[in-house]
């Protein structure tokens, strides 16, 4: 089923001030929210909602927590989360580290003690949108084994990158693993297979079951041994920059649901050494090449990252967002007062 836009928006705003958090904290939660599913990320838009207020509920959110400044260094700057809201604590950091990249041509927060971040792109997508190259990533428990091993041993620490092009920017959000969890769950709640194996059964066989992957709990690194090595030195890196938490202390502490995260966010300043009409016309001459390569089914075109997504930002503003009617269910439950059921809170 579709949901109009601001209707989505409402119902989830209701729902987090009923957890609650204030009028402006659920403002812009709710935005971020359905602003994730309006853009086709319903695993982290408006499926989050109940897991969200579930952490709210059992206090593993703090939502008097802000952003405090630890320390600073030219264009380096470090906080502590104080496990605040996720999105609020990502965004206001992917908000500083543009503001010093202003200031030195490059910024860099780090961020230690935070929660779940929800969409890794929403920041992504902030950063181009202010004209500036964004890099950011957060480490997470344990949810992917490492190459060769049977059992959970790392987290899929989701990285994005973002390249501010004029004419549609270019914007890549991918986790560790070949499906984040939440898409799984997408998946799984829809009754549809994946498009390619996103993990192993419980002997050990690739599949393309989301079920079968849920009750093994060994999902895909993407690129295999690769994508396991990335996600490992990543989390060190987090760890290291923000003087936090790895991925194996938050398995220590057993919280769940990035609670203590790491996470970097990186703004440049594309125009450095070149004006800003010589880097767009070689990002346009980039993209076009791209677009021009012989697509595998005739008739189709070879698409970019985030290029999707303005396209799908527009259907849903004019069509409503595509919702899970059981989520939408909980969520509207959740806005009226009401309990929610543990089933869709987990996902």
């Amino acid at each position: 089923m579709r949901v109009p836009f601001a209707e989505l928006k409402e119902v989830i705003r209701l729902a987090l001030l009923q957890a609650g958090l204030s009028p402006e904290q659920a403002q812009r939660v709710a935005e971020i929210h359905a602003e994730s599913s309006l853009d086709g990320v319903q695993s982290h838009g408006l499926n989050r909602v109940s897991r969200f207020i579930d952490y709210v509920n059992r206090g593993r959110v703090n939502l008097g927590g802000t952003p405090q400044l630890v320390g600073a260094k030219g264009a380096v700057e470090n906080y502590d989360g104080q496990l605040g809201i996720g999105v609020l604590n990502a965004e206001f950091c992917a908000e500083r580290a543009v503001a010093l990249a202003k200031d030195h041509g490059i910024g860099l927060v780090s961020l230690k003690n935070t929660t779940h971040w929800m969409r890794g792109g929403t920041y992504a997508w902030q950063t181009a949108e202010a004209g500036f190259i964004g890099i950011n990533w957060t480490n997470t428990e344990s949810s992917m084994p490492l190459w060769g091993s049977a059992e959970e041993g790392v987290g899929n620490n989701p990285m994005c990158i973002a390249i501010p092009r004029q004419n549609g920017p270019i914007v890549f959000d991918m986790a560790m693993s070949l499906y984040s969890w939440g898409k799984i769950s997408t998946y799984q709640l829809a009754g549809k297979e994946l498009p390619y194996p996103g993990g192993f059964d419980s002997e050990g066989n690739l599949t393309t079951d989301p079920a079968a992957i849920q009750e093994s709990r060994r999902i895909l690194p993407v690129g295999y041994w690769k994508g396991s090595g990335l996600a490992i030195v990543l989390d060190l890196a987090a760890a290291a920059l923000a003087n936090g938490k790895t991925g194996s202390d938050m398995d220590e502490e057993k919280q769940g649901s990035c609670t203590g995260a790491s996470q970097i966010f990186i703004a440049a300043d594309p125009y450095l050494f070149g004006t800003e009409t010589e880097i767009q016309a070689k990002w346009d001459e980039r993209v076009q090449a791209a677009h021009e390569t012989k697509p595998i089914r005739e008739g189709d075109q070879v698409s970019l990252p985030g290029e999707h997504t303005l396209l799908r930002r527009q259907e849903n503003l004019e069509l409503g967002v595509p919702v899970d009617e059981k989520v939408w269910a909980e969520v509207k439950a959740l806005a009226e007062g009401k309990s929610g059921s543990s089933e869709y809170a987990t996902l």
